[in-house]
C-alpha cells in the first residue's frame, strides 16, 4: 500500500528542517515522486537530494506548479505563498498533523510520546526492531545512528516520534503508544498545562491497543489515568507491574534489570542518565508486548547508539570532556546536568543557548533554577526559531535570575555567539566537563575550540 496514488508528485515545505526531512524520506521511499525547499542551503537539502528528491534552496509559488500534493511543517504559517499557490490551484494541501493521521490508518503506528526524549525512545525502538528481523517503517526527528535516515517505509509496522508541537498528534490513532513524561511545553499553542495534557490524553484515548507509561513522572501518570485506557506502568520508585531495579550509571554507558509477569532480564546500554533508563525502560516494555522476546529487545536496546545531539559525547578538549545536549527546558536541562553528576564529573560547565522568546520569558526563573545545578554558565542570546520578539528580551534575562539565584559571579552572558569561546578559555578551569546546552545551533561553537577536540 502506497501513502499517495502512484501518479501524484508531492512538494514539501520546509523540508530542511529535522521533522519534514524524515517525511520527505518516507513518502519518496513509498513510491511518490518528491520535491522540496527551505529558505537556506544545508548538508539536509544535500542528503535529500542524493535520496532522489528534487530539492531547491528559496520558496516560490511556482513550486507547486507540478505538483498534486503539498506537505509543510506546522511551523509554517498557513498564509505561506506556497500553501497559498497551492489552495489556488486546487493542489491537495496536507499538513503534517492530517499525514499523521492517514499514516496510522494505513500501517499499525507504534507511537513513543512525551514531552521530551521521544527522538531517543523511538530511536531505540528502531533499533529493538531491526534486531528482531523485522522491516518496519520509522519516522522521527533524527538520523538513527548506526542505521541511517530518520525516515523509512518499511513493510511492517510504523515507528514514530509521535510530537505535541503544534497539535501534530491530534489525528493519530497509534496501535501502541509509550508515554515518557507530560510536562509544561508549547503553551504559546495549548494555552495551559491542562489543555496540554488535555491533548495527551486524547492521544491514549484513541490508541487501540496496549499503553505504556512511564509511572515515575506525575504527568504521564495523570494523563494515563485520566484517560480511561488501560495502561501499563513501568517504573523504579512507584508501584506498578513492571519495575526497574540495579541501575548502574557510568560516564558513557547504563544498565539496569527489567522485570514484569513472570520474567526478569538485564538490559545494557551504550548511552548513561537515569532519562536514558527511563526511555528505555519503557521502550522494552511496549516491545514485549509487542511480542518481541527478552533476548532480542536486550539485544537491540544494546545496539543503539544515541541519538544525535541527546547527550552526544563529541570528544575532550584540553583535557576536558566535551558533550552536545538537545536539552532546552527547565526538566531536560535538570536531568542533563543530574546525568552528568551521576556518571562521575565533579565540576561542570555547561553553554546554555535559550531557545525560543516565548518561551525563555515565561521560563526564565526555572531555567536558572536548572542551571544552578551546574558550577559554570555561558549563556548566550536566544535562538529564535523564526519568532518575533517585540519586546528585545535576551538570554541576559536568564543570566540576572542566576544573579538573583546567588549564582552571579559563576554565570555570563554573550551575546555572539562568537564571543563564547574566549569566554570558556577564561572561565572554565577546573571544569572536568563541558555541557553544550540548547535546541538552536550552540553546538556550532564546539568547531571553534581552540586547537579542537581529541
Amino acid at each position: 500500500m502506497t501513502l499517495f496514488d502512484a501518479h501524484e508528485r508531492v512538494h514539501v515545505v520546509g523540508v530542511g528542517g529535522a521533522g519534514m526531512s524524515g517525511v520527505a524520506t518516507l513518502v519518496a521511499e513509498s513510491g511518490s515522486a518528491v520535491s522540496g525547499c527551505d529558505v537556506a542551503n544545508s548538508p539536509t537539502l544535500t542528503e535529500l537530494s542524493h535520496r532522489g528528491v528534487a530539492t531547491a534552496i528559496g520558496h516560490s509559488s511556482g513550486h507547486v506548479d507540478q505538483c498534486e500534493v503539498v506537505l509543510w511543517s506546522p511551523a509554517i504559517s498557513d498564509d505561506h505563498p506556497e500553501i497559498a499557490a497551492a489552495r489556488a490551484r486546487g493542489v491537495r494541501a496536507v499538513s503534517r498533523s492530517t499525514l499523521f493521521g492517514q499514516l496510522s490508518k494505513i500501517a499499525p503506528l507504534v507511537g513513543l510520546c512525551g514531552t521530551h526524549g521521544k527522538t531517543t525512545a523511538t530511536s531505540m525502538m528502531v533499533h529493538v526492531s531491526l534486531a528482531d528481523g523485522r522491516d518496519d517503517g520509522w519516522l522521527l526527528g533524527a538520523p538513527v545512528l548506526g542505521v541511517g535516515s530518520n525516515g523509512h517505509w518499511g513493510r511492517g509496522d510504523l515507528i514514530v516520534e509521535v510530537d505535541e508541537s503544534f497539535g501534530t498528534f491530534r489525528e493519530v490513532e497509534a496501535a501502541f503508544l509509550g508515554v515518557l513524561n507530560v510536562e509544561p511545553d508549547h503553551l504559546d499553542y495549548y494555552g495551559t498545562v491542562a489543555q496540554l495534557e488535555s491533548a495527551f490524553t486524547d492521544l491514549i484515548e484513541r490508541t487501540r491497543g496496549p499503553v505504556v507509561v512511564w509511572g515515575d513522572d506525575p504527568g504521564a501518570v495523570r494523563v494515563g489515568d485520566t484517560s480511561g485506557h488501560e495502561i501499563v506502568t513501568v517504573a523504579q520508585v512507584a508501584k506498578a507491574p513492571w519495575r526497574v531495579s540495579d541501575v548502574e550509571l557510568a560516564r558513557r554507558h547504563s544498565s539496569f534489570t527489567l522485570t514484569g509477569p513472570g520474567e526478569s532480564f538485564r538490559i545494557s546500554l551504550r548511552v548513561t542518565g537515569a532519562h536514558n533508563v527511563a526511555n528505555a525502560a519503557v521502550v522494552a516494555t511496549l516491545a514485549r508486548l509487542r511480542g518481541i522476546d527478552a533476548p532480542v529487545v536486550a539485544t537491540g536496546l544494546a545496539n543503539f547508539l544515541g541519538a544525535p545531539r541527546r547527550y552526544q559525547y563529541r570528544g575532550a578538549w584540553r583535557g576536558i570532556d566535551v558533550y552536545e545536549d538537545y536539552a532546552h527546558l527547565p526538566s531536560e536541562i535538570s536531568v542533563t546536568i543530574a546525568a552528568t553528576r551521576a556518571a562521575g564529573y565533579q565540576s561542570v560547565a555547561v553553554v546554555f543557548q535559550p531557545h525560543r522568546v516565548t518561551r525563555t520569558v515565561a521560563l526564565s526563573d526555572e531555567l536558572a533554577r536548572a542551571l544552578t545545578a551546574a558550577d559554570r554558565v555561558v549563556v548566550s542570546d536566544i535562538y529564535r526559531a523564526g519568532e518575533g520578539n517585540p519586546t528585545g528580551v535576551t538570554g541576559e534575562v536568564i543570566v540576572r535570575a542566576l544573579g538573583r539565584l546567588g549564582f552571579g559571579g559563576r554565570a555570563s552572558y554573550h551575546e555572539r555567539l562568537d564571543d563564547v569561546v574566549p569566554s570558556l578559555v577564561s572561565e572554565i578551569g577546573g571544569c572536568d566537563v563541558l555541557l553544550f546546552v540548547g535546541a538552536g545551533d550552540v553546538a556550532s561553537v564546539i568547531n571553534s575550540l581552540p586547537g579542537g577536540l581529541e
